[in-house]
């Protein structure tokens, strides 16, 4: 395998541009395909640092899919051979795999794939029947949750729904520019290795921060589409609550601060943490921040991580 496909050092292009790989397995849980919806045949893979796969513990906690989804969380020191279970890293909060016996999450890509040459990430979601990767792209997987096993919920879980067809357009509109500009746009500024293209960033960086608070401000909403929580508010969350912690300091987004700089943001960014348990049970403040202070060795060769912000969220 290149060297460039799983070296986190080596991710940004020749000009200096952090460009994020297309997910490989892209195929979804639904009734007549290959993956039909069952109890006890699949299984989620997750870091509780990484944003991504943030999204789909956010989504599975909302709907209830606790016992129908086993969840796996891998140690936040990512290193030479990727993410490791806690056979490979005893780190506290991750799990062994119980499904393959895997040491690092590079295993299960082999497993289900033997020439696989692209990068190991998380989330991914496990097929225990055919032992292979149903879809490693979180925006998907959060769609899929959604919907894929309404008929195994009770009736108040099966009605929940974060991407209602009468606020799709909006919230896939809202979805583009904040996945260009903000949830990857952190990466961009932080993997960028000249300074050209680490300023090309991080002015749209914070220009689409000054657009979420001027929206939130304008509509007096707690939630950013409709009135109601979408996924478009869990998509945005998991970086956001990131931000303070990590993306001001580690990837040089210091420009400004949620905290103290967007009051609107900073207050939609704390009801959702404090008033929701899918949120806040979910959001682990250790593993994030160990995540990228110890892992990101061409930023933080020393791997020293910070002690602030203190605290990592404001109280209501």
């Amino acid at each position: 395998m290149a060297p460039d496909k799983t070296d986190i050092t080596k991710w940004a292009s020749t000009d200096g541009q952090f460009r994020r790989q297309d997910s490989t397995f892209r195929d979804e849980i639904k009734q007549g395909g290959p993956f039909e919806p069952e109890k006890d045949r699949y299984h989620l893979y997750v870091s509780y640092a990484c944003p991504w796969a943030h999204r789909t513990l956010i989504v599975r906690k909302l709907k209830g899919l606790d016992e129908l989804l086993p969840v796996s969380v891998v140690s936040p020191h990512m290193g030479q051979d990727g993410w490791p279970f806690a056979s490979a890293d005893e780190f506290p909060g991750a799990d062994e795999d119980p499904n393959e016996g895997a040491r690092h999450v590079k295993d299960l890509y082999f497993a289900a794939q033997a020439d696989y040459d692209k990068r190991f990430t998380v989330p991914i979601l496990w097929d225990k029947k055919n032992r292979t990767i149903v879809n490693n792209e979180s925006a998907e997987i959060i769609r899929n949750f959604n919907t894929a096993f309404n008929d195994f919920l009770p009736k108040d879980k099966a009605e929940l729904d974060f991407y209602p067809e009468a606020l799709r357009k909006e919230i896939d509109e809202l979805n583009d520019w904040v996945y260009n500009t903000v949830n990857n746009g952190v990466y961009k500024c932080g993997f960028a290795t000249t300074q050209a293209a680490y300023e090309s960033n991080v002015g749209p960086l914070f220009k689409s921060l000054d657009r979420l608070e001027a929206r939130l401000a304008a509509s007096g909403s707690d939630y950013l589409v409709g009135n109601t929580l979408t996924e478009a508010d869990i998509r945005l969350y998991t970086t956001i609550v990131r931000f303070d912690p990590v993306y001001v300091g580690h990837f040089k987004c210091n420009i400004g601060t949620i905290r103290h700089d967007y009051p609107h943001l900073n207050k939609w960014l704390r009801n959702l943490y404090w008033n929701n348990d899918a949120f806040r049970s979910t959001t682990n403040f250790e593993h994030i921040k160990t995540h990228y202070y110890w892992s990101h060795t061409q930023i933080n060769p020393h791997r020293i991580v910070p002690v602030g912000p203190i605290p990592n969220i404001e109280p209501l």
